[in-house]
């Protein structure tokens, strides 16, 4: 590091600051498009599992069995089965992320199925889905925030431990991973090319939680009575 190369240079001479950021960059967008796609699929099949009572046991079972598929294993076979890139992490990690949301959104529509105001809107013959667009839907926006917002830093930190072991989004597409799995094979002799990376990761990870944290307290209906 130096005052013209911020953060050094690579062996071959190219600014680590610009590969750094590009790096934090395909992470990111990666991690939004899982946090998205999780969101989706999740608050769909979170809204049936809890409204739709015949449909819990099915989905519970669902839900019993891809939680026990510990992450790491399934996205190696992932990566080894189909290939590695982009397209497929994000699928990936969509298919077995969407737990985590769809189990808190059925929590809180089995809380607000059978109060009385729904009790009545069912009686009157209202349409399912509007019973939960208007009148479950708007208690969980600060849960699904929260979720979208904690679940960014947690696909950075897969894709960076996966990336890490070279199961990862591969190049010309470099991430944070892959930079952190190139500085540990020279951290002897330069070990600003293993720290920069990591701290990159830490300051996401913690300005991405404090926003969901903020999120949450700002579309909580329960803060504003």
């Amino acid at each position: 590091p130096c005052a013209e190369y911020w953060f050094g240079t690579d062996n071959l001479g190219r600014d680590y600051w610009c590969q750094v950021w590009y790096a934090a960059q395909v992470s990111i967008k990666l991690a939004l498009v899982v946090a998205i796609g999780e969101a989706i699929v999740g608050v769909a099949i979170g809204c049936l599992w809890g409204y739709v009572r015949w449909l819990d046991r099915p989905l519970t079972e669902l839900y019993n069995v891809i939680n026990n598929i510990p992450t790491v294993i399934y996205m190696t076979l992932v990566a080894l089965i189909v290939g590695q890139g982009f397209g497929i992490m994000a699928t990936a990690m969509i298919a077995i992320g969407w737990l985590v949301m769809a189990r808190n959104v059925r929590n809180l529509v089995l809380m607000y199925r059978d109060r009385e105001y729904n009790l009545a809107s069912r009686c009157l013959g209202t349409p399912v889905w509007r019973v939960l667009v208007k009148n479950i839907f708007p208690y969980l926006i600060s849960v699904i925030i929260l979720r979208l917002a904690l679940s960014i830093p947690g696909t950075i930190a897969l894709e960076s431990t996966l990336s890490y072991l070279g199961l990862g989004v591969q190049a010309p597409n470099p991430s944070i991973g892959m930079l952190l799995s190139d500085g540990q094979k020279v951290l002897l002799d330069y070990p600003s090319q293993l720290v920069f990376p990591g701290v990159i990761i830490v300051l996401l990870m913690l300005a991405f939680n404090l926003l969901g944290n903020g999120l949450r307290d700002a579309f909580n209906p329960s803060l504003r009575q």
